[in-house]
């Protein structure tokens, strides 16, 4: 599982991230950064990335165009950069377990 993250989270996670999530890369390194976020959607499902966002916007979306993509929903407030790391880290299990196995179309982490 490859993620995709949104612009209200750091760039510098994704080294970090590849480990269980290889692949995964970020909006400013695609070079997306002020890329609405339907244009976002569209890419993360042509090219098979599931959106990583604190925003309500996303899935908003997903309830309106069903996924692909899927979404990670980090429901964790405005935090720093390491605390957003381990809740992306500390729950690969469940977020694999429910957009794989499960097959939802959004996983919130709280």
């Amino acid at each position: 599982m490859k993620l995709l993250l949104d612009e209200n989270l750091s760039r510098r996670l994704i080294p970090f991230l590849q480990a269980s999530y290889p692949q995964s890369t970020h909006v400013v390194l695609i070079g997306m950064e002020h890329a609405d976020d339907r244009t976002l959607w569209q890419y993360a499902k042509q090219n098979d990335f599931v959106l990583v966002s604190r925003d309500a916007d996303f899935y908003d979306l997903s309830l309106i165009h069903g996924a692909p993509p899927k979404l990670v929903w980090l429901k964790t407030g405005n935090q720093h950069k390491a605390a957003t790391l381990a809740a992306l880290l500390e729950n690969s299990d469940v977020i694999h377990r429910a957009l794989i196995a499960e097959n939802l179309a959004c996983v919130q982490i709280w």
